[in-house]
């Protein structure tokens, strides 16, 4: 077994697809329009199933925001440098919640992100 997609229901599926491709360098790998089940879907990440896991940006005509409950936590991404991602996602207007540094207890370099529909993004430093 394998995970193949996280599913985010967003507001706004552009906006959402330049955030994950521009911010954080994911690529576009396939969109679907459902017009008769009032649906889009757009799959972004770094490569495509089954090599790599994806996520599932999904909008539902009408809806522009979600309340995301006290359930949901992160994804996490692993990077070469967080101080240096969260930088390049400031200077272009993204929302960084926590910059990087260790991590409270340990050594490892992470930091939070946080795209337009509120879902936390964590950055783990890996060199």
């Amino acid at each position: 077994m394998r995970i193949l997609h996280t599913m985010l229901r967003v507001g706004d599926l552009q906006r959402s697809i330049d955030f994950y491709t521009q911010m954080l360098d994911m690529k576009l790998l396939r969109t679907t329009d459902r017009p008769e089940q009032k649906y889009s879907l757009a799959f972004v990440g770094y490569g495509n199933n089954p090599d790599h896991a994806e996520l599932e940006l999904t909008y539902n005509y009408g809806v522009n925001q979600y309340e995301l409950g006290s359930a949901y936590g992160h994804i996490a991404i692993g990077v070469d440098d967080a101080a240096a991602a969260c930088a390049r996602i400031k200077a272009a207007g993204g929302s960084v919640t926590r910059d990087a540094g260790p991590v409270k207890g340990g050594s490892t370099v992470i930091a939070f992100v946080q795209d337009p529909d509120g879902y936390k993004i964590e950055l783990i430093e890996r060199r």
